[in-house]
Order: C-alpha cells, then structure tokens, then sequence
C-alpha cells in the first residue's frame, strides 16, 4: 500500500470506530476496476452524460494526456452532423493529480431519440445514448449508495435492463472516501450505463473528503468529476441544482452544505420553488441524502436530517412536492404522506433508498414496533424503478436484487387532488 492510501484507511478506520457500537453486516467483495493494459492515453473513459438545460445534454469523460475537449454526435453511426467543443480540468488531492475532466454540453437534442457520438480525437470509441421523451411517460431509476461491490454490479446489472430514462442518485457514489484513484474505479465501473442515460446525482457524506489541516476543501473530487446543472437552475453551488424533464421537476438538495433559512441552498430553493408551473410539470420531486423519516436504527438524530427537515420542511410541503428520496441509510423504507411527523394527505411520500450496494453493508436494525407512518422497510440490496404514467399517476416499485421480491404503490399527484390544491 501507498503511505497515500494508508493515511486514508487509517482516516476511514477512526472515522468508524467514533460512529457508534451499530456494527453492519459482512458486505459483498469490493470492486477496483482498472483500464485494459492497451488502453491508450488518448482514449476517453470514465464517459457519463447528465441534462444540461433545456434539450441538451452534458458530456463527461476524463483522460490522461491532453485531448480536444469536442463531442461529435449525430442520429445515424458514424455521421456527425453536430459538433460542440467545452473545457477541460484537473484537481489536486495531496499527492493524487487527476487526469483531464472534459466537460461539453451538446444540443439541441431531439427527445426520445439515440445520438452517436465520439470524445475527443477521431480514434475514439463511437459511443450511443438515448435521449429522454419530451413527454409522459418517463421511467426513471432510483438508487443510492452506490459504492463498488459484487452487490452494486447486481444492482447496475437489474437498473440496465429496466430501460429507464433517467437515473436519480440521492448521494455516496465511489465511496472512495479520501483514496482518489477509486474515483477512477467507479467512473469505469458505471460508464457502460452512464453514457447511455443520463445520471443525476446529488452529494452525500462520502463525498466530502475533507481532511483537517491536510485538504481543507470539501467536494473537491465530485464537483470537479460529477458537474451538475446548477448554472442551469439558476443556482451557485453544484451541491443543489434542479431540472426539468417530460413534465417532471426534480430538486436535488445538499445534505451538507447550509441549509438554514437566509443560506444560499434555502434561498435558491425558496426562488426555485416559486417558478415551478405545475400546469407544465405536473409532478415534483425532491432528493437528499440524509434522510428527514427514518425509523432505522442507524443514523438517528444527525443534524442533517432533523435540522435539515425542520429548516426545509414547510418549503417542500407549501409547494406540495410530490415524493422525497433519500439515501445514507443502508436499506429500503417508503413513507406515507407525511408532515411534521404525521400523515398528512398533502405531503410527500419519503422514500429511504440507500441500498444501491455500499462496501458498508445493510443496516439491518429497526425500531420496534414500526411507527405508523412507515409502511414497508426491510434491508435488502435493491433499486427503484419510477413510471410516471401521466400528470396524475406514477407507479413506484422496489425490487431486491436477489430474487426481484417487489415493494410496489401507485401515486396520485398533488396537483391533481383539489383538495392540495395552493
């Protein structure tokens, strides 16, 4: 070992020995995916796409020399109509120097429609996505805490064959956790799906890297590998940002960064809330990482999830948002309706989806007996498909990866009760 990832695995250890006496079960064996001994210096890889605004989409890769930061793209192989050139950056992490992160955004896009395209030089693989449709239904793919395991393969292997449209990831992708080059693992692990659909994601406490007195900035790695639309929304941080997509407005929040009223995150939210036209996007979501209902036994009472709830709550019950995901902990959990910790038929259904497949393992401890607003919990390895057939019905299902047992309900909109009508 590199006295590098020493100092990492000694932060890590002594981060989990102040945790608590919860002890998580063996997990499944961790991943490290490497680059083919061939693999040139010059070859894109790492290649994910995510909205960039309206009909336009961002292209992500890294390499290690340095490369034209261009995307050539079109509807039929081989034939590049389109062309958009961006940037390209790199980042420090005490001895860790990142290769190149190119960053182009592309569009106008056609909905519901496959694009070819190349990173960077001729010589580079033609890779393909698919665009989302302009209108219902969408289908989108749920999954937090990703990680890099046996479990997290199964997991990506049942979210590529659901065909979705769109993945939401509520927060902790790599769980690097300081050691960068797994970084670069998960960015290799997760391309064959993230450079078919888009990824939107959000930030969680893996992602904060921050060492006392040895790297004081947060995030480095996410915000410089994982650029979200934040420009777009109208936000200053890549920690929360919102998008639009086929009648659907999604809100992805930052657990932590500030949160309180007069913060930015609170005043962007407010500002974002109010533009929402629920004529023209029917359905609204929002996404944390550390969840607000939680009746696991992991995880109570951190400032993330209580303060965060009683700062923000009344914002996302006003607007009448639709469903709440969350991650951080290890299991599956749906929530009813609820609102100051009691149901409310005009609030948002939370759902805890924290299970993608983390080297942590299950949190398999919950309170006894279930509270009332909790209506279907178990730790289980799995992922959430969401259909939103139409403005006013969604069907949401859970499956556990080892033998496809489903949570499923179907949602009514809040826009289409009178009854929550603001």
């Amino acid at each position: 070992k590199s006295p590098y990832h020493v100092l990492s695995l000694l932060i890590i250890t002594t981060g989990l020995a102040a945790a608590g006496d919860y002890v998580r079960p063996v997990p499944g064996r961790s991943l490290y995916v490497s680059l083919a001994a061939d693999h040139s210096k010059s070859a894109p890889q790492q290649v994910h796409i995510s909205l960039a605004g309206d009909a336009k989409m961002r292209i992500s890769w890294i390499t290690d020399d340095m490369t034209p930061s261009m995307v050539r793209y079109g509807k039929s192989p081989g034939n590049y109509v389109g062309s958009a050139t961006g940037t390209s950056s790199t980042y420090r992490y005490i001895l860790y120097k990142s290769g190149h992160i190119h960053d182009v955004v592309i569009g106008p896009l056609e909905p519901s429609t496959i694009y070819y395209y190349k990173c960077g030089l001729d010589s580079s693989t033609e890779l393909s996505f698919r665009t989302p449709p302009a209108q219902f239904p969408i289908d989108f793919a749920v999954s937090g805490d990703l990680g890099q395991t046996e479990w997290t393969k199964s997991t990506l292997q049942h979210i590529g064959e659901t065909g979705y449209d769109v993945l939401l990831l509520p927060g902790d992708l790599s769980y690097a956790d300081f050691y960068q080059p797994s970084w670069d693992s998960f960015g290799r692990l997760v391309e064959p799906l993230a450079s078919q659909r888009p990824w939107m994601v959000s930030q969680g406490n893996h992602e904060v890297e921050r060492i006392p007195f040895i790297h004081n900035e947060r995030f480095t790695a996410y915000n410089a590998r994982w650029h979200m639309p934040f420009e777009e929304s109208g936000s200053n941080s890549n920690l929360f940002y919102s998008f639009e997509v086929a009648g659907v407005h999604v809100i992805m929040l930052g657990s932590y960064t500030d949160f309180g009223p007069g913060s930015d995150q609170y005043n962007w939210l407010e500002s974002d809330l109010k533009k929402v036209d629920r004529n023209r996007t029917p359905w609204l979501f929002a996404l944390v990482h550390a969840p607000w209902y939680n009746s696991n036994t992991a995880h109570q009472g951190e400032k993330e999830s209580t303060h965060m709830r009683d700062a923000m709550e009344d914002l996302l019950y006003n607007a009448r948002v639709d469903i709440v995901f969350a991650g951080h902990v290890h299991a599956y959990e749906r929530f009813t309706r609820v609102y100051k910790q009691q149901f409310d038929k005009c609030g948002p259904v939370h759902i805890t989806i924290g299970d993608g497949g983390n080297r942590e393992g299950l949190a398999t401890r919950y309170k006894d007996p279930q509270p009332k607003i909790s209506l279907f919990r178990e730790a289980s390895f799995g992922h959430g498909q969401l259909r939103v057939v139409n403005a006013s019905h969604a069907k949401w299902t859970w499956h556990r990866n080892d033998d496809a047992q489903p949570d499923s309900m179907w949602f009514t909109s809040l826009a289409s009760d009178s009854a929550c009508v603001v």
